[in-house]
């Protein structure tokens, strides 16, 4: 791929592991800088990925330098063998050796065998696990302890605040093959002692088994010399059917759909308003503001005034030596855009709830801040606190959220975590005491492969169906959501990324700023399809979470007056949009219209549409791959002859960066074709065209 279509995709020229495709027999499997993914039986996914790893004392991930690999095809199967080394941020190294066989008509199997060549600080070493969510949540299970004692259990159809599984040998469960019939899946290890985690929690789309036990000590050391012995064993077992019995078993999974255009996805949308399926409401759309960010938004009120969110989310965290200055500029940038505020408040701890409240309070005052809400979070729940692990002391919450409503009156008063979903799940507010219910997302927290962070969209209807399992029908917000990590709750830093590479746990993330990130978000927008979201706010305005780029002279840190450069123009040169802030501008028109139900087959494509009190119909489409897809839309009406058309793609780079993208008036009543990641947001005529033509 050239450099320039690479910048344009995914924000950065970095070039990405090859894949090499192997098979053996029913086996079809990727194979990427070392590690198995997407692995296949009979053309069902049963395996998402298999990997050796190694993490930091702070869950980052040591990325291994591979050598001497070499892999040998027969008729019969596969092999593969290599050494790899990896280095901790200390300098400390390690290597090891792993190899991987697979017969046509037996088992895949890994081995791995790793040595510290001197002291090595680890928070993780050995084989990871990733068993797909779809299929598999809410199936039964058959788990072989370490005393061979077999335990039928089920996957969690809710996500697991803890293991759900532990002291694995091995692991079994049934998936549908590619005829509705069911294949067994077994996953066996030797070499150390494995469990299981819920990795929706992290919105991870996967269960992980891994090892060791999260109780044990971490980070722990390897010492020099100390070598380590682990396998992984996969096999399958496709139930024998008669060939009439298998077409009889896929001929009724068919559900009669109307005749579709060869090699075209068909997007059927419920345009009945009223209809039992179209009765939720599009959440408003917040952008979150750090305290070292309010000053570049308050030099571009026209940035905020053009995208025009409902709410701003402002970050206040005394530790961090946040105090009234901060909340002044958060007051000016509250006044100068004239858009409702609310406050995200992590509690210190370090006096009593009611002494940091009320100074929070008389802080708010003297500043002059206007706010709707105020969330309130104790700031040692921004960090996780694994099973096993020793919870540094905290305030009660029944105390914390007493005082804030005695404090701050009838102000809103919200609850939950600052951090994401696995904390809300661990660590629940009390929900009497609240008015609303809010965590965040990162897709980065475990892998950062292209493949994975879109992957991440297919958990995000397990955490808010979780969620409201959690809070009922409390109000619940999501947010701040971005690419990029705001935070570490598992260590004691963010990742650097100054070569803009694809890596976990990093604030800065290139795609963020590229087509790949406004594709995304059009894809979580609509997997929150059926929340009931209250708000759902972005990580940032402008910067490596955000939704444009500062350049050049606009991006001070000293602005004094409430309108600092608001009449600047969109776009000028000191302003580069990226291209997610116009699929934000269109999800904040959207804010407030009836959800309408979208229905396609496709992972490959995103779509959600909206109805508002005008009877306009608002639509977003984004392709989430990285090749061409062809959709046609399937409204059941005639009425819509023509919308008003935006196009995010690599055939409108140059306006991307502006306010100025061109707008067509067009039908859609035929196939459209979507190159890579890009969107398409649409608006119907107008509401007068509907009642005329009925």
């Amino acid at each position: 791929m050239k450099a320039a279509t690479a910048m344009l995709y995914y924000g950065t020229a970095r070039s990405v592991p090859d894949a090499r495709q192997l098979a053996a027999g029913p086996w079809k499997v990727s194979l990427i800088d070392g590690a198995l993914h997407a692995i296949h039986y009979q053309d069902i996914e049963v395996i998402r990925a298999v990997a050796f790893l190694v993490r930091d004392k702070d869950w980052g991930t040591c990325r291994p330098t591979v050598k001497g690999i070499e892999i040998d095809e027969t008729q019969d199967g596969f092999r593969i063998s290599y050494r790899a080394q990896c280095v901790n941020p200390d300098g400390d190294t390690l290597g090891y050796s792993l190899s991987i066989d697979c017969t046509a008509h037996g088992a895949l199997t890994l081995r791995a065998s790793a040595t510290a060549n001197t002291a090595f600080l680890t928070a993780r070493c050995g084989f990871c696990v990733l068993h797909p969510i779809d299929g598999v949540a809410g199936a039964p299970a058959r788990v072989e302890h370490s005393d061979s004692t077999v335990e039928q259990v089920s996957f969690p159809t809710l996500i697991d605040p803890w293991q759900p599984f532990k002291d694995i040998r091995s692991i079994e469960h049934d998936l549908s093959g590619t005829l509705g019939l069911p294949i067994a899946v077994r996953c066996a290890f030797t070499g150390d002692v494995f469990e299981m985690e819920d990795q929706r929690n992290w919105s991870d789309a996967s269960f992980k088994t891994y090892s060791r036990p999260l109780e044990w000590p971490w980070p722990y050391t390897l010492e020099a010399g100390a070598t380590i012995e682990q396998s992984v064993t996969l096999t399958v077992d496709a139930k024998a059917v008669r060939v009439s019995e298998a077409q009889e078993a896929h001929e009724a999974r068919i559900d009669s759909p109307a005749p579709q255009l060869s090699g075209a996805q068909t997007i059927r949308i419920d345009l009945d308003a009223q209809s039992d399926r179209n009765d939720e409401t599009i959440p408003a759309l917040g952008v979150a503001i750090a305290a070292d960010e309010a000053d570049i938004a308050l030099a571009h009120l026209a940035l905020l005034a053009e995208l025009a969110p409902q709410q701003l989310t402002f970050s206040f965290d005394p530790l961090a030596g946040h105090g009234t200055r901060e909340l002044e500029r958060f007051a000016a940038l509250q006044r100068g855009s004239g858009i409702p505020a609310v406050l995200e408040y992590a509690l210190p701890g370090v006096d009593t709830p009611r002494a940091e409240i009320e100074t929070l309070a008389a802080q708010i005052d003297a500043a002059k801040l206007a706010l709707t809400g105020i969330v309130v979070s104790p700031s040692v729940h921004r960090q996780s606190n694994p099973p096993g692990s020793i919870s540094p002391p905290c305030p009660a919450l029944d105390e914390v959220y007493r005082e804030a409503r005695r404090v701050f009156g009838s102000l809103r008063l919200g609850g939950g975590m600052l951090s994401y979903f696995t904390e809300l799940n661990r660590k629940r507010p009390p929900l009497e005491l609240v008015d609303w219910v809010t965590h965040a997302t990162c897709p980065i927290v475990h892998a950062a492969d292209d493949r994975g962070v879109m992957q991440t969209l297919e958990a995000i209807p397990h955490i808010t169906r979780s969620c409201r399992a959690l809070i009922g029908a409390q109000p619940y917000a999501i947010g701040p959501v971005s690419i990029g990590m705001r935070q570490n709750p598992y260590g004691s830093r963010v990742m650097p990324n100054p070569r803009g590479e694809r890596i976990a746990m990093a604030e800065r993330d290139p795609r963020q700023r590229a087509l790949f990130g406004a594709a995304w978000l059009v894809g979580y927008a609509a997997a929150l399809a059926g929340a009931r979201l209250e708000t759902f706010t972005l990580g940032a305005l402008t910067g490596a979470r955000g939704l444009a780029d500062v350049v050049g002279a606009a991006n001070r840190t000293n602005v004094t007056s409430d309108k600092s450069d608001a009449d600047g123009a969109i776009g000028a040169d000191n302003l580069r949009l990226y291209p997610a802030f116009h699929v934000a501008y269109a999800l904040a028109q959207m804010a407030g219209a009836t959800r309408l139900h979208c229905a396609h087959e496709s992972r490959a494509i995103a779509c959600m549409a909206a109805r508002d009190v005008q009877g306009r119909v608002h639509l977003l489409l984004a392709n989430l791959t990285d090749s061409a897809r062809t959709v046609k839309l399937d409204t059941g009406v005639k009425q819509i002859s023509e919308w008003h058309v935006t196009r995010i793609d690599e055939n409108s780079a140059l306006d991307i960066e502006t306010a100025s993208i061109a707008t067509q008036a067009i039908s859609l009543s035929q196939p459209v074709t979507l190159p890579p990641f890009a969107c398409l947001i649409a608006v119907s005529e107008a509401a007068e065209t509907y009642k005329a033509s009925k």
